[in-house]
């Protein structure tokens, strides 16, 4: 049986399945695009096992084809039975070694990619220093102590815990966190509208909006808007509930222990060894017209831990790399007093270079093994 299991994992008309079966999930995949949107295409087709259906009204999802993971798992398994199975030893076969050992670098490069690769938006104002960036899609309840503003501590809770409504718990945070309601996209409103219920808040500036829950976003230009109320437990006043949005850019604020405390839903950041501070945006058209020209940032990078200072110029086609991560100027804001850059963290960023060259020396080192004994032979 194990024979018969490695004779079709090695097959040849196996890795032609997958490639038909590739090309229709790929054709499938980008027509959803037009009514899923991209993030959600690629999750539900690229990003997955399996594509489900899920009949209407019934909760239940059903396998009814592969997922992009399931297809480089099957390729990834045939190519290494197969060159188990057919590879001999020998000078004229280190060509296919090598080609080999691309694509299979190639595959598990692209899964190491999607995997822990990580883009995410660093926005500076000109003077302005900051030494994290935010994600664009995902957001995070940040509960700070602000009793001492020399020294705040923030507990940042991710939306993922939060949409499981239940209890969220910290050994940092001296209190839980209940979650009562959470929406992952949601409207916000002051005023009464058909669909929209009253908040319900018992402290904090929450009780005169309204609200609903929305269907998720896909589309590029647009993000979820989530929207929760989070139970608190204070020793003073008993249980209390807030109201916490993205819509709303000032904190709910409330005491427990005789300390301080702020929460804030907002964007999830990322921080950094070191600071990023706007010096200089430039936004050059070219004269005449409204071409643009230039887009150009002058930031200067400050590391404590190394004593690195210094200037750096960040445009397009120019971006900075430092510490694993990746700077490049993404856009600016209107009145050009500001500047946003794409902060891309991938650290199999050289694998897909790498499995061209070894294809690439693999192919030629194949083919001189066959041309060079030819020409002795003609030459002979």
């Amino acid at each position: 049986m194990l024979k018969t299991l490695f004779n079709a994992f090695s097959s040849l008309k196996l890795t032609v399945a997958c490639l038909v079966i590739g090309c229709v999930l790929v054709f499938w995949g980008t027509l959803a695009q037009v009514h899923l949107g991209l993030y959600k295409a690629q999750n539900e087709f690229f990003r997955s096992f399996f594509v489900f259906w899920q009949p209407a009204g019934i909760g239940l999802k059903i396998p009814i084809f592969p997922g992009g993971y399931f297809l480089g798992t099957v390729l990834l398994i045939n190519l290494l039975a197969a060159h188990l199975r057919f590879y001999q030893p020998g000078k004229k076969k280190i060509g296919i070694m090598l080609i080999h050992l691309g694509v299979v670098l190639l595959l598990v490069g692209q899964m190491l990619t999607d995997a822990l690769s990580r883009e995410s938006v660093l926005h500076l104002r000109v003077g302005q220093a900051k030494n994290y960036s935010e994600a664009q899609r995902s957001y995070e309840l940040a509960v700070t102590d602000t009793t001492d503003r020399r020294s705040e501590k923030v507990i940042a809770i991710p939306c993922g815990l939060l949409a499981r409504q239940g209890q969220v718990t910290d050994s940092q945070l001296p209190f839980a966190v209940r979650v009562k309601t959470f929406y992952a996209n949601s409207d916000l409103s002051e005023k009464s509208a058909d669909g929209f219920q009253q908040v319900p808040t018992t402290s904090g500036f929450g009780n005169g909006f309204w609200w609903r829950e929305t269907p998720r976003e896909t589309a590029m230009d647009r993000v979820d808007m989530p929207s929760a109320i989070v139970e608190i437990a204070t020793a003073q006043d008993g249980p209390q509930t807030f109201l916490v949005s993205a819509y709303l850019e000032q904190p709910q604020q409330f005491t427990y222990g005789n300390r301080n405390y702020e929460m804030l839903l907002r964007h999830e950041r990322y921080y950094m060894p070191f600071s990023l501070k706007l010096l200089e945006f430039r936004h050059d058209d070219y004269p005449g017209t409204d071409i643009p020209k230039n887009f150009s940032s002058r930031v200067r990078l400050h590391n404590a831990q190394n004593n690195e200072d210094r200037e750096v110029l960040i445009y397009m086609n120019n971006p900075l790399r430092y510490s694993g991560l990746t700077f490049y100027q993404a856009s600016y804001d209107p009145d050009d007093g500001g500047s946003i850059l794409q902060v891309v963290r991938n650290p199999g960023w050289l694998t897909p270079y790498l499995s061209c060259l070894l294809v690439g020396a693999g192919l030629a080192i194949q083919f001189l093994c066959h041309l060079i004994p030819f020409l002795k032979r003609r030459l002979a």
